[in-house]
């Protein structure tokens, strides 16, 4: 862990000028020098104990908000008519455009933390308390969003504050950022397992799941979650009926759950998409509303979805009460499901593309159980002997909301232990994960990430671009490969090949038929250590070891199995086949023939690759007299 240098705090204290709090703070850890991973864990317990506080007041600022708009201002003008429950909206329009015309930008949002994290944008100055009353009053005015987005922002402002103060390096950062994550989710759902996988599977990314890193992030959520558990009290968000299998021939049913939630998603996902675009002019035909200015565009968001609920409240707000009552299997009709679903969905899209500040999970969900309610209801309908087979409409409300939460999220692990936390029941589990995997396997399927951060736009942020999927979609197999791989003997011995590897520093070499002249498999450094550690521990002689291994050769523990690369094809494109079955090189090959060898392709070759090409494009902005190449040959010269 990287502290402020002890030379520049002597200085401060010895010219008599006050030490900021901050200062002091790193001056503390410095005097006791604890271990770097006992500080990470403090420090999570302070993320978690403050986010958890942030969450409370957040909740009941939303309260209160919400009781003033919805009693005292309606108390006073709702006798004027039914209609007058549209200025409520429209006056929360008002007051977050007010916000925006004040303040014109809200702080950075958790795809904008996460590339400041990784050195890949600017940081920007944070104003968690902005955001946070903006969010209250436009969820608390009745715009169709959720709290998690904000609850999630306020913990991971939480952890860059503290690293900010500590001066840690870039890859404590993005722990300590997901820590706080994890809190938010674990506190604002009460669910602290589904906030630590949240933030291991969509925030951090699986490469983090680490021991330590798992552990940072189990303690800051479960010290989020018990701080929220006493201020808001300790029950489940929604409080859910006892689920009953009726038969295990209902699979097929939560499959056909899972293929219309996957549909339901892209929808949802796309429609907000498109909601921003239109707001911003983007759209043909609605050039107009990208005239509007950014402060007037909530008023116009606000008396949108006032009219729309006018007629239908249930589509206010967070839509907690809604959802409850659907899984308490409250008279809904089939039709008046279906409407509530499609207004939910262009109400949510309103309200995140006119300006409103909150989150998508809860919106999510909503569809979710709509969609699964009315999905039990048409079965009812149009096979009435099915009812005896299949459970009550509230299951499939239930099992719907993980899989349209999934679909949306791109998280299946966060909507299967979501669910699981909320419900509690074991029973629900099967149906739930056969329902959550088809969702996202369809969504995957019709529409792939490219950016394993695009799945963050599911808490109202904007999606972060990745540098490198945008240099694998531009570059060829060609500028990446090597054009001179290693070539070795298949007859050729393991003890040999493994000299011959060490020497010259190479972690794979092509395997050549000697008699055709034929690539015949792939070696890497992996192979020969595996074969290597197999008999390093046999309680034989070191003499018959080596003759067994000089007798061994390289065809006999090479991949043979082979997948091909050509030089003119996409980056990315051979990328994908890598990741497909989990391969760290290619060879590279002609296609009009197969036997003739290009070169290699190499996963460390790749990266090298993009890493220069980003610093290329940067020389030629401050270097633009001088080619690149001269460049790196003057370099070379000194």
């Amino acid at each position: 862990m990287t502290l402020l240098p002890p030379t520049s705090q002597t200085k401060v204290t010895e010219s008599g000028t006050f030490s900021p709090p901050s200062m002091r703070f790193t001056q503390l850890i410095n005097r006791f020098q604890p271990s770097s991973e006992t500080v990470v864990l403090f420090l999570a317990v302070l993320i978690g104990g403050s986010t958890g506080m942030g969450i409370v007041t957040f909740h009941y600022l939303i309260q209160l908000i919400n009781n003033f708009m919805l009693e005292n201002l309606m108390g006073q003008i709702g006798i004027w008519g039914a209609w007058t429950l549209a200025a409520v909206p429209t006056l929360g329009g008002i007051i977050v455009g007010l916000m925006r015309w004040r303040t014109q930008d809200f702080g950075p949002g958790l795809s904008s933390l996460i590339a400041v994290s990784q050195g890949k944008e600017a940081k920007k100055p944070l104003r968690p308390v902005t955001k946070m009353i903006a969010a209250a009053v436009s969820i608390g005015s009745g715009a169709s969003l959720g709290p998690e987005g904000p609850s999630v922002e306020i913990g991971t402002n939480f952890g860059v504050l503290l690293s900010d103060i500590l001066q840690v390096s870039q890859e404590r950062q993005r722990l300590l950022l997901g820590a706080g994550a994890a809190a938010g989710l674990a506190a604002g759902f009460n669910a602290p397992i589904a906030g630590v996988f949240f933030a291991l599977e969509v925030v951090m990314g699986t490469t983090y799941f680490a021991t330590s890193a798992v552990s940072v992030v189990l303690l800051a959520a479960v010290v989020a979650a018990l701080i929220a558990q006493i201020g808001l009290g300790s029950q489940p968000a929604f409080a859910l009926p006892a689920y009953q299998v009726r038969s295990y021939l209902e699979l097929p049913l939560y499959l056909g759950l899972g293929l219309g939630a996957s549909l339901i998603s892209l929808t949802y996902t796309e429609s907000i998409r498109l909601a921003k675009s239109a707001f911003a002019g983007n759209l043909p035909g609605l050039k107009l509303l990208g005239k509007i200015p950014q402060s007037i565009q909530p008023i116009l968001g606000g008396v949108i979805i006032g009219i729309v609920g006018w007629r239908y409240p249930q589509i206010l707000g967070i839509g907690y009460e809604t959802v409850e009552a659907m899984l308490q299997d409250e008279d809904f009709s089939l039709n008046l499901l279906l409407i509530l679903l499609v207004l939910k969905l262009l109400m949510t899209a309103v309200s995140s593309g006119s300006g409103f500040v909150g989150g998508l999970f809860a919106p999510a969900m909503f569809l979710g159980a709509s969609f699964g309610s009315a999905y039990a209801k048409f079965l009812a309908l149009v096979a009435p002997g099915i009812g005896d087979y299949m459970a009550a409409p509230p299951a499939y409300a239930m099992v719907g909301m993980a899989a349209v939460l999934a679909g949306s999220v791109r998280a299946p692990l966060t909507a299967i232990l979501m669910l699981f936390e909320l419900t509690r029941d074991y029973r629900i589990v099967l149906p739930l994960m056969a329902a959550v995997g088809l969702s996202v396997w369809l969504v995957e399927r019709i529409k792939p990430t490219l950016d394993a951060n695009a799945n963050l736009q599911q808490i109202g942020l904007p999606e972060l671009k990745d540098e490198k999927v945008e240099l694998w979609q531009q570059m060829l197999v060609a500028d990446a490969m090597h054009a001179y791989p290693k070539k070795l003997s298949a007859t050729l011995g393991v003890l040999e090949a493994a000299v011959v590897m060490t020497r010259e520093r190479i972690r794979s070499a092509l395997i050549i038929d000697d008699d055709a002249g034929k690539l015949v498999g792939i070696l890497s450094l992996e192979d020969i250590k595996r074969t290597l550690a197999l008999w390093q521990n046999l309680p034989n002689s070191s003499t018959e070891i080596q003759e067994y291994l000089s007798s061994q050769k390289l065809i006999d523990i090479c991949t043979t199995d082979i997948l091909y690369a050509w030089e003119d094809e996409p980056l990315s494109e051979a990328l994908d086949r890598m990741a497909l079955r989990g391969l760290h090189q290619l060879p590279v090959v002609a296609k009009d023939n197969p036997d003739c060898i290009l070169g290699l392709l190499e996963r460390e070759q790749i990266e090298l690759t993009c890493n220069l090409t980003a610093i290329t494009k940067v020389l030629h902005q401050y270097l633009p007299v001088i080619t690149t190449t001269e460049y790196i040959e003057e370099i070379g010269n000194w």
